[in-house]
């Protein structure tokens, strides 16, 4: 077996852990990232008829049975990742019945996989279904993002729109908009299934009072797509209540001709 501290996944999720960190997203064990990977990227790596251990996955997992998942354990911090990978991270697959997390490889100390492990699953079933090439469900706590929602109305469609006005890059990399729930208590599975029920209409979904959940076809997608809603959230709340300029919903519309993206409806006049 080759060494799996070498896998480019795990190398990967290591470098991504410690940049969300450094961007000052992920404050003690403040944030979760869950990637989906094929059996053929972790045979060379990993016997996966060796089952270390089970833990309970806490709701019906059925319709994804069989799917591998490297995930952050709970209590653990970013910071910490990439030193000591099989402390802080996970692999294992889903039992058949849904019920069960089958550990191949991490939580070495005992630990387990993030208590927000069903909104990742709930949030993975959703988006795969609408795009099968989705991989990662990211998790952070974005300060600018979180500051802007605290002033803004808790209304998905003004949200949107005072991002799209705000910067050019934004209609670009998300014209289905921004999803927002009202505060609610993290980790259960209730906050999950109203998540996953955004998942069908946004990539974004933002936890009012808490933070940002994002999906992505790889590591790279999620995290660019949460660092340019914090990048135009911290643009909005540096100008807020001094902006003179703003893009006009004729100029957003042009950005969506030329760049044959469709921005939600309903948003623009």
């Amino acid at each position: 077996m080759k060494n799996i501290l070498e896998a480019p996944f795990l190398r990967e999720i290591c470098k991504t852990a410690s940049n969300m960190y450094r961007q000052g997203w992920d404050e003690r064990n403040g944030g979760n990232i869950s990637v989906r990977l094929d059996e053929e990227q972790l045979t060379p790596y990993l016997d996966v008829k060796n089952v270390l251990r089970t833990i309970p996955t806490k709701f019906d997992a059925e319709k994804i049975a069989g799917q591998y998942y490297l995930v952050t354990g709970t209590g653990k911090y970013f910071k910490n990742v990439e030193d000591d990978p099989e402390t802080n991270l996970g692999i294992f697959r889903i039992s058949a019945d849904g019920t069960e997390a089958e550990l191949l490889w991490g939580y070495k100390d005992g630990g387990r996989f993030t208590s927000e492990l069903p909104a990742h699953l709930m949030s993975h079933i959703v988006r795969q279904s609408i795009d099968p090439t989705s991989r990662v469900i990211m998790h952070t706590h974005p300060t600018y993002t979180i500051a802007m929602n605290a002033v803004c109305p808790l209304d998905e469609d003004e949200f949107t729109h005072r991002l799209w006005q705000t910067n050019t890059e934004a209609i670009v990399v998300f014209p289905e908009g921004v999803g927002v729930l009202p505060w609610m208590v993290c980790g259960t599975n209730e906050i999950g299934i109203a998540t996953a029920e955004k998942m069908k209409e946004y990539r974004i979904v933002l936890w009012t009072n808490h933070g940002i959940y994002g999906a992505g076809k790889d590591l790279d997608e999620a995290f660019g797509l949460i660092e340019t809603v914090e990048k135009t959230a911290q643009i909005y709340m540096l100008t807020f209540g001094k902006v003179q300029n703003v893009i006009p919903d004729s100029g957003l519309k042009a950005l969506a001709e030329w760049f044959r993206i469709t921005p939600k409806k309903g948003i623009l006049q």
